[in-house]
């Protein structure tokens, strides 16, 4: 074949597959219609559906349990705890976070691969709701286009109340309510702030790791997760002496920061590996009965 031939059946083939790249995610900037989403509740997400394939590929019988709450049945510290643990500057963003990409690019980079993700919770919406987990690049672009139609589409709040309620919490387990009620046997607004933090420890992984029987990965990230509610006065500690009058409490300290789970979540204020010794959220602590959340 002629080198000219060569060179324009290479050009045709060129400008066909970016002709099909910018088709299949350009549709995503019209497609679909976020704008439902302020009033109406997704019945099945894509991510969902994906978790099904898998089971009937693999031969087991399960389907999804999902229960759907409105955000005022949804404990605040839970609320709290989520927000800390995946999306420490969720209010103040508007879908993505620089830093936290940053710092992905950075671990991706010496790890030669995408071992970090630096998603946001409108981010992991995005996911949930319309693609699949992969980690491919196109993938990505899809998320950060649906991310930015629905930072511009929805509220932050309905943003996080449809985030806890479509969020993978264990095999088959979807939303905070079912997780709830699998775990602790009980609503998800009876929820007190340890198990807050131990719920919101295993979002990285939520197949691998359990909050009933957790491994020292996870006692140590609701460890620095509790603590941190602590300190932003959201949970107040009991103390065995007194306080004099006008005393204020003792500010807790907050452990050195444990490693996240690699590959997953970015973008909250816990960075980096899997285990550490750091123990387990303490007991004897309530919160404080007048505390807004």
């Amino acid at each position: 074949m002629p080198a000219e031939k060569i060179r324009k059946a290479a050009l045709i083939i060129a400008i066909t597959l970016i002709s099909a790249f910018f088709l299949d995610t350009g549709r995503y900037l019209v497609y679909p219609d976020i704008s439902r989403l302020k009033k109406v509740n997704p019945r099945k997400t894509f991510f969902m559906e994906y978790r099904e394939r898998e089971w009937k590929k693999a031969g087991k019988k399960m389907t999804v349990k999902q229960i759907w709450v409105p955000p005022q049945a949804i404990s605040p510290y839970l609320k709290k705890a989520v927000i800390i643990a995946e999306d420490d500057r969720f209010w103040s963003h508007e879908g993505f976070d620089s830093a936290a990409i940053e710092k992905a690019i950075e671990v991706n980079i010496k790890k030669a691969g995408f071992k970090k993700g630096g998603s946001t919770i409108s981010q992991q919406l995005a996911k949930n709701l319309y693609l699949t987990p992969s980690k491919n690049p196109v993938r990505k672009i899809k998320e950060a286009i649906l991310t930015w139609r629905m930072e511009r589409t929805l509220s932050k709040g309905r943003i996080l109340e449809l985030y806890l309620n479509v969020a993978e919490w264990g095999e088959g387990i979807f939303g905070i309510e079912a997780a709830s009620q699998n775990y602790f046997k009980k609503s998800a607004m009876e929820l007190g702030p340890e198990e807050a933090a131990l719920l919101a420890s295993i979002l990285p992984n939520p197949r691998r790791y359990s909050p009933v029987s957790p491994s020292r990965y996870v006692e140590g990230r609701s460890r620095i997760i509790y603590d941190i509610m602590v300190k932003r006065g959201i949970v107040i500690p009991e103390y065995d002496e007194p306080l004099d009058e006008g005393q204020p409490p003792p500010t807790p300290l907050i452990p050195p920061f444990i490693p996240n789970e690699p590959g997953t979540s970015g973008g909250s204020i816990l960075e980096g590996g899997e285990e550490n010794t750091t123990p387990s959220p303490p007991s004897g602590n309530k919160p404080h009965a007048g505390q807004t959340i």
